[in-house]
């Protein structure tokens, strides 16, 4: 009986020595499997001069032994745009790299692109090697390049244009000193960095074309980054600041749009803007500190807060659309319409003044049924609203005067996919939107086209 305890004994040692061995000895044979999450790494289009985001893929050994990587290799060596780091070390060459049984490492890369003389985005490209048991696995990498004009803490202290030929990216700020005017042609693309305001104390002239619109929006424009909202300031046009001019513009991904602060310092308004889409935007997209803007034939989508007053003003809003639609990137927990004539504390109060006519102001899957709030007020100024020819969503009733207005009514609009990311805000053939303006003396549509005089026309944008 002894005897035959002691053969299991040594029977079962031995098996747990077998496999312990086995597991700790290296696999050599040709056959082992090495498998890549990915073998193509692409890196969307880069600034040259400045970094990518940074990219990486999983090498597992799904054998149950150990395999040693003879080299992972960069290929362009020194000399390439890439940068290579496996598991937390920077390199261009790694030798005799030793992988656990049904492990894993990662292999992180970055790039950093040297200016050319092309324009256009351009393709860089390299690869990378790993050898092990005498097989040669291959990691693509890609990369679109493009040449920008860097704008580091400048301030404009005279008349100045600011050209297309190249897109413009501001680091630091940009400053546009008082009395002087700031022009920028049809067509300039600005990428703008995270801590880069936009101030505006003297002119902005911004009018691009329905074919050469001008874009603002943040500077990264690779994923995931390029579509995240709050990437840079925004426009903040200050006290003394005076007939700017926006047309065709787009500003998307900022933390606000456009601001004015401070009332007109004559007839005309602060802001002007007109066949502009506000995008995307975190916190304000129109913001008015008793201040003036006029908005004409303009689209602002998917922001936290679409028109915000404080402390008063004048602000004349036609054919415009305020929508926005929760996702993934923004809840929308905050009503599109917010009027006060006072500030937050009611320490300073000025006459308000606001129009809107033949607009569109609506809002889905998000925390509000209200997307007008007139909650601050001081009865102590004027508070003067009216919405003329008007579809809008609210519950809560308002002292403010409505003429011919659509109050709770969907707009309609031709398609929304939120988990694609994709809107269109177009007015669908049935919308009760179209027919439903009141007169208008504009002569362009949001597109550029021209007005048929007398004909009825369409809410919104």
């Amino acid at each position: 009986m002894k005897k035959t305890f002691l053969v299991i004994i040594f029977a079962t040692a031995t098996v747990l020595c077998f496999t312990s061995c086995k597991k700790d000895s290296f696999i050599t044979s040709k056959d082992a499997y090495l498998r890549l999450s990915e073998d193509t790494l692409h890196f969307d289009t880069v600034f040259t001069s400045l970094g990518s985001t940074t990219q990486y893929l999983k090498i597992f050994n799904e054998n149950d032994q150990k395999l040693k990587l003879s080299s992972i290799q960069l290929m362009g060596g020194i000399n390439s745009v890439f940068k290579l780091n496996v598991d937390g070390v920077a390199g261009i060459n790694f030798n005799d790299i030793e992988l656990e049984a049904n492990d894993s490492l990662y292999l992180f890369t970055t790039v950093k692109i040297n200016p050319n003389t092309a324009n256009l985005p351009f393709i860089v490209r390299d690869s990378i090697q790993i050898q092990f048991n005498g097989n040669t696995k291959w990691i693509q990498l890609q990369a679109y390049g493009k040449n920008a004009r860097f704008i580091n803490n400048v301030i404009v202290t005279n008349d100045s244009t600011i050209t297309n030929d190249t897109p413009i990216v501001i680091i630091g700020s940009l400053t546009v000193n008082e009395n002087k005017t700031l022009t920028i042609e049809p067509g300039t693309n600005i990428y703008v960095d995270a801590n880069a305001p936009i101030n505006i104390y003297g002119k902005l002239n911004a009018v691009g074309d329905t074919n050469a619109k001008i874009i603002f929006q943040g500077i990264r424009i690779d994923d995931p980054y390029k579509n995240y909202l709050g990437s840079w300031p925004g426009l903040y046009f200050r006290e003394k600041s005076k007939d700017n001019m926006l047309q065709y513009c787009v500003i998307k991904n900022s933390y606000q749009g456009v601001v004015a602060i401070g009332a007109s310092v004559n007839s005309n308004p602060k802001v002007t803007l007109k066949q502009c889409v506000l995008d995307n935007i975190y916190d304000v997209a129109i913001g008015g500190i008793n201040s003036n803007i006029a908005a004409t034939n303009c689209l602002i989508s998917n922001v936290g807060f679409g028109l915000n007053t404080v402390s008063g003003g004048t602000y004349n809003v036609n054919h415009c659309t305020f929508v926005s639609i929760s996702n993934d990137y923004l809840s929308h927990k905050n009503s599109l319409i917010n009027l006060s004539n006072t500030n937050s504390d009611k320490t300073v109060s000025n006459s308000l003044n606001v129009i809107f006519n033949n607009s569109i102001i609506y809002g889905e899957g998000g925390l509000k049924d209200d997307e007008i709030d007139e909650s601050v007020v001081d009865g102590s100024a004027a508070f003067n609203v009216t919405f003329n020819n008007t579809l809008f969503k609210q519950k809560t009733t308002l002292s403010n005067t409505f003429s011919n207005c659509l109050p709770n009514e969907n707009p309609l609009f031709d398609s929304i996919n939120t988990s694609n990311h994709f809107y269109n805000f177009r007015l669908q053939n049935n919308s009760p939107c179209i027919d439903a303006a009141g007169t208008s003396a504009l002569t362009l549509d949001f597109t550029g086209n021209q007005k048929l005089v007398g004909v009825p026309e369409k809410l919104g944008c």
